[in-house]
């Protein structure tokens, strides 16, 4: 039983981990395209929205994380007036949520496996 209430608080921890990396990864993208105004802000939406896409995406198959992820990201971006072409910011949020997921998942197999129950 212990080791159950264990790996429930490890997932929330994953859960809130990959939330911020999601955000991380977000701030750097707006701050490399020359976004200084409200920054912290900017990258708090778009990373909610492209949480919110993985998280959906997710339920479905582990595959829709990687199509609505970056959908969500790029419909969120359109409305921050980022200068960047459609196709770019499609691949900058696949690439948000394929480091995003892959650095969470690792840590995650690990503590499971630390854990004993993998």
């Amino acid at each position: 039983m212990l080791y159950r209430i264990i790996t429930l608080i490890g997932g929330l921890v994953f859960v809130a981990a990959l939330f911020a990396l999601v955000w991380f990864f977000c701030k750097k993208f707006l701050e490399h395209h020359g976004v200084t105004d409200q920054t912290s802000d900017r990258a708090m939406v778009l990373a909610t929205w492209t949480f919110a896409g993985i998280a959906i995406g997710l339920v479905f198959a582990v595959v829709g994380a990687f199509v609505l992820g970056p959908w969500a990201f790029y419909r969120t971006l359109r409305g921050h007036g980022v200068n960047i072409s459609d196709g770019a910011a499609i691949w900058w949020g696949f690439g948000i949520v394929a480091v995003s997921l892959g650095i969470t998942a690792t840590g995650f197999f690990g503590f499971l496996m630390l854990v004993g129950a993998y």
